[in-house]
């Protein structure tokens, strides 16, 4: 069984615009503030880092967290499997009345294929992409195989940006969803 997710070191951080402070999201000891969605996808906790393993058979399997958050800047790091694509939701949901609780909303895409999307914006379970890398080609470099790689992600009213490793890469304007949880996804195989 391969580990196909990230690993993310504690440095799983997100700036609440409201209070003006950064705050972590990960203790780096154990999943207080988190709760496992959709499928069965084991999550461990390894030298204070969150590791995601996938089950076969399982749809895509998400650990989220308890709260929803709207206007904030989100810096994490992560290292994933070289053949595997994965992602980080946010401003996302899991309603009963909707697709039987699946999981929907904007994903940060993590794609270590040679498509190299790594960065862009993607609207899980409901309109698929909102903005490929190949809007911009120049931000495909970014993301460095089998190394960390540290990502920003900025939600401001009904702006979204993301970053990986200092290079700008999506910019979406949207009003679909102004807040929810964030969430660490281990893709279905």
């Amino acid at each position: 069984m391969k580990k196909t997710f990230l690993s993310v070191v504690p440095l799983l951080l997100a700036f609440i615009s409201y209070t003006q402070t950064w705050k972590p999201l990960f203790n780096g000891k154990d999943f207080t503030g988190w709760k496992q969605l959709n499928g069965k996808a084991k999550y461990t906790i390894e030298k204070g880092e969150i590791v995601g393993t996938t089950v076969f058979g399982e749809p895509n399997s998400f650990l989220a967290t308890e709260k929803d958050y709207g206007d904030f800047i989100l810096e994490f790091e992560y290292k994933v499997d070289s053949t595997m694509n994965s992602g980080v939701q946010f401003r996302s949901e899991s309603k009963p009345d909707y697709q039987n609780g699946r999981v929907h909303g904007y994903q940060f895409e993590i794609d270590p294929s040679k498509r190299a999307w790594t960065g862009g914006i993607y609207d899980e379970a409901r309109r698929d992409w909102l903005y490929t890398m190949d809007l911009n080609p120049a931000s495909k470099i970014a993301f460095k195989q089998g190394q960390w790689n540290k990502v920003k992600i900025e939600c401001i009213g009904n702006d979204m940006r993301t970053w990986v490793n200092g290079f700008p890469c999506a910019y979406v304007i949207d009003n679909m969803t102004p807040r929810g949880f964030i969430a660490l996804q281990v893709h279905s195989i």
